[in-house]
């Protein structure tokens, strides 16, 4: 489904907690995977599978920093890169983007997260939250499951094109602490049924992107 949406190219991964496990995707386009080519490593690993992506560091480190993480998603939505060089955090500007955290942090280093040293670092950079964007090097999200996780990596492409709109067109206007708070209850509600809509397109498709001034879920 990343590939079909239009956020991974031949780079990205996901991964899901299982125990003391997870279970995370291969070196590979995810277009190719499938399930035969799914990769356990321990959640205490010090080594990584040879068939494992470098950047399985940083999954571990978040599932060891974040109980509540029960699915990661690694991917490069394109606009997250022109987001990331310009501010430090991504501010909601509008409903949906409240279910990606009180605000989007900016992870400062453009370096692989190849290590278990810039995995960690890269960790500590969302303690709390949903989303973050790596400077230079795409974003990361984090879900109950593979499905909410994804669609928050796609929530977070959309946010991240409607932050340069506005941008492009004058002064954001972020929403408020009550707005936030208040958006962000119903976000597990309505989540899994953005899942749901994401599952029915074949690809990225720009006329799906959420306009808040278009229309609003109820």
């Amino acid at each position: 489904m990343l590939s079909r949406l239009g956020l991974v190219t031949a780079y990205g991964h996901v991964s899901a907690r299982i125990g003391a496990w997870m279970l995370i995707t291969p070196a590979a386009d995810l277009a190719t995977v499938a399930a035969p080519r799914i990769v356990a490593v321990p959640l205490d690993a010090s080594l990584l599978p040879a068939t494992a992506p470098a950047e399985s560091w940083v999954h571990l480190a978040l599932y060891r920093a974040r109980p509540d993480a029960g699915a990661i998603v690694r991917a490069q939505p394109a606009g997250a890169f022109a987001v990331a060089a310009t501010t430090t955090s991504l501010a909601p500007l509008y409903g949906q983007a409240a279910w990606l955290g009180e605000s989007v942090p900016v992870h400062g280093s453009a370096h692989l997260l190849r290590s278990p040293e810039c995995a960690e670092d890269a960790a500590r950079s969302l303690p709390t939250g949903e989303a973050l964007l790596l400077r230079g090097n795409g974003a990361v999200t984090l879900g109950p499951t593979p499905g909410v996780a994804v669609a928050r990596m796609w929530l977070l492409a959309a946010a991240c094109d409607t932050y340069l709109a506005a941008q492009a067109a004058g002064r954001p206007r972020p929403l408020s602490t009550e707005e936030v708070t208040s958006w962000r209850a119903a976000g597990d509600g309505l989540l899994p049924r953005l899942w749901q809509h994401l599952r029915r397109h074949r690809r990225y498709d720009s006329s799906i992107v959420y306009q808040p001034w278009v229309r609003n879920p109820t």
